[in-house]
């Protein structure tokens, strides 16, 4: 991929971003919206490369996925210790990833989806074991309305004694967001609980829908029916 692709200071740019409103999303919701995370020209470089099936990372995403896992591993070790759950991820993106490969085979996750009218992707989720991070990084990078219709990414929640519950992730085009991958917490009336979620994508009506997935580890996923929204 092109350096033309590139943002200007990756790592500025994540950090700028509003944290604690963040966290708060995340916490409430299971997701958290960061507008116009990816700039037009990377946006335009990610598609081009998703049309043609290459799906190398390129250098700005990796500064961006650094600096992304950084400000999320504080929410994880928070969600962690709220569950009960043993293990803290650590501060730094190389150091999570060392140790996850000592236990055992785990390797960065960058997934380009590229789906045509009649597709969609089936509700998934990920492991919950310590090396498997809960929360990715979701980003549209085609204009919803005009290149597609439908293909809506599609959250459920499972909270205990309760109906599923199903979300919508109001993406547009160069938007991406945090979304949880297997367990969270959620702060009710009596204390905390927890709360299973699962992702995809909804039919893609018309024309085509490009998008990506930056995950922290290998993602190890779990599928379950199809939808079809």
């Amino acid at each position: 991929m092109r350096e033309a692709f590139s943002i200007t200071s990756p790592a500025a740019h994540v950090d700028g971003l509003d944290w604690t409103g963040i966290s708060l999303q995340l916490d409430a919701q299971g997701y958290a919206m960061l507008p116009g995370l990816l700039e037009a020209d990377l946006v335009r470089g990610l598609a081009h490369c998703a049309r043609q099936m290459h799906a190398g990372l390129p250098e700005a995403l990796q500064i961006m996925r650094a600096a992304l896992y950084r400000r999320l591993a504080g929410i994880a070790n928070q969600w962690r210790e709220t569950l009960g759950l043993d293990g803290r991820y650590p501060a730094r993106l190389d150091d999570f990833v060392r140790l996850a490969c000592d236990a055992g085979p785990v390797h960065a996750r960058f997934c380009m989806n590229h789906l045509g009218a009649g597709d969609a992707m089936p509700l998934q989720r990920h492991g919950e074991d310590q090396w498997a991070f809960p929360m990715q990084v979701i980003a549209l990078l085609s204009e919803p309305g005009t290149d597609f219709t439908g293909g809506e990414c599609v959250m459920t929640e499972q909270r205990p004694r309760m109906q599923s519950r199903a979300i919508v992730v109001p993406l547009g085009f160069g938007d991406a967001a945090v979304i949880a991958t297997a367990a969270r917490p959620f702060k009710g009336t009596n204390g905390p609980y927890r709360v299973s979620t699962r992702h995809g994508i909804s039919l893609v009506r018309r024309g085509q829908r490009l998008g990506m997935a930056l995950s922290f580890h290998d993602a190890r996923e779990t599928l379950s029916d199809d939808i079809r929204l």
